[in-house]
Formats: C-alpha cells, structure tokens, sequence
C-alpha cells in the first residue's frame, strides 16, 4: 500500500475505497467488508451517499480493527452554521459506528440555499471542523469541490488550513490551477472518479494507451493519479473488480505519463462548483 502523508503528519493510504452511488442495502456492507478483506485501508463515506450505516456495518463485520481503516465523511449542504455542522457529524458517527473519523470534508463550497453568503457559511462550519480537530474526534479536515478562490477566501479567515482537497480527476479533467495550489500550500489533493465517470471506457485514446501498455483501461488511470502524487479512489460492488482494482503494482513509464496527460477527448461531468444547482 502506498501512502500519502498529510501537512499535520496523518498518513492516507494512497488507494481508498469509494461509495457514492453505492446502494442503501447488504451490497454496500458487502462490498465494504469485501474492500477491507482483500486489503483495502481507506474508505471514503459521505452523508449524502445515504449509506452510511451499511459502509459501518461493513467495517464492522470485516473484522478489521477501526485503528487501521482510514474513513472519511462529509459534511453535506443542508449544514449552514456551526451547530449544524455538529450535529450532522455526530449523525454520521453514529451512522458509521465509530466514535471519530480519520478526515472530514465540506462537500461543496457553494450550496444553492447559500449561494450569495457561502462565505460565511463556510467559515462557520469549519470552524465547527476546527473544534472537533481539536477535541480528537476528526484527525484531519479538509474540503471538497473546492476552486483556488474558495480555498483562499476560507484560508484567510480560519485558524488551521485544509489538509486535503478531494477533486474530480481524470484524463482530460485534471484542474491543473487547483492542484498546483493546493501543493504550493501543502494540501494534499484527492482524486474521486478516477475513470471520468465512466467515460474512460469510451475513449479511444486511453483504451490504445492502456493495450500498449498491457493493463485495462481503468487500471491504467488508478495508476495515473497515484503517479501524480493524488490519492485515487476506486469504486465497484462487484466482488472481482474490487479485487482488481487495488492491483496496481505496476510503474507507467515517463512516455505513458505523458501520453495520458496529453488525452482530451475523455468524457466527463467537469462540474462547475460555483454553478451547481443544489
């Protein structure tokens, strides 16, 4: 397992196990407990995927110890004050059957129900982040979705700085201006859909690098993000590929990097965070 250590010194396994999308029933504790059979360290939860209590029945049946799983939640848009933020992460521990979380993330910068005082809102609920830091109960903060501004604007009137920025991130969507921000101010940079969504299995680009280069496509993009530095989650409930995908023991050479970075064909959602309609 590789790891990514973070600014407070935390260490993240550099390849989580993702669950948005994944369904509110027994395939999600499967597919949790399955991850975590096989290997797997880092689950990435969030209250808005609404499965929070299968991903904790998941851990728990998997008979892993809580102190070597790396789990993160996030704070989703309804929470616009500080005890509103409270109260949400102490529903999602709860939910999660743990009594704290290795990382807690803002989901987005800029609810639509907060679009003109998301400032504000921000810097309430990280400050809530921050007491809960404090007390133990989160090992590191973060956020999510967020810009270079967004980062600045929350930055300039809090105590303790984003940790990490969990980022969609794929061939042909890799916000160059975001990362390189966020490695200038130590802020680790997590990748989520990996595979663009999907539209890494309709690129023809990708597809030919992947068969030059002798592993399927999807690895190949794991791999990808890894080399870049950037924490990659993967995601399945099918048994074989969560086995697979955390096969990526292999090195893409300087010329495969390249040829990847160079691909702008690949579909993908490329969501405007300032712009999102919930």
């Amino acid at each position: 397992m590789e790891y990514i250590r973070l600014s407070n010194g935390v260490d993240v396994p550099g390849i989580g196990f993702g669950t948005w999308q994944a369904p509110e029933n027994e395939v999600t504790k499967n597919a949790v407990k399955l991850a975590l059979e096989t290997g797997y360290r880092h689950i990435d939860a969030a209250s808005r995927y609404c499965n929070e209590q299968w991903v904790g029945e998941g851990m728990k049946e998997s008979g892993v110890k809580r102190e070597e799983i790396f789990l993160t939640g996030k704070l989703w848009n309804n929470a616009l004050t500080y005890d509103d933020a409270i109260r949400e992460f102490e529903k999602s521990i709860t939910d999660l059957k743990t009594e704290y979380l290795d990382l807690y993330l803002i989901h987005w910068p800029r609810p639509v129900v907060c679009r003109d005082t998301y400032i504000e809102r921000n810097v309430q609920v990280w400050k809530a982040m921050e007491d809960l830091y404090k007390d133990g109960k989160i090992k590191a903060i973060g956020v999510s979705n967020f810009k270079v501004h967004h980062m600045e604007e929350l930055m300039e009137r809090t105590e303790i700085m984003p940790m990490v920025n969990q980022i969609e991130f794929h061939p042909g969507f890799t916000q160059p201006e975001v990362v390189e921000f966020c490695k200038r101010n130590e802020i680790a940079v997590e990748a989520y859909s990996p595979l663009s969504f999907g539209g890494v299995f309709k690129c023809p680009e990708l597809l030919q690098i992947a068969k030059e280069a002798g592993v399927d496509v999807a690895k190949l993009c794991y791999r990808y993000v890894l080399q870049k530095g950037i924490i990659t989650l993967t995601k399945s409930v099918t048994p074989e590929r969560i086995v697979e995908n955390r096969k990526l023991d292999f090195i893409l050479s300087d010329q495969v990097m390249a040829k990847i970075d160079a691909v702008t064909t690949c579909e993908g959602r490329k969501r405007d965070s300032d712009k999102m309609d919930f």
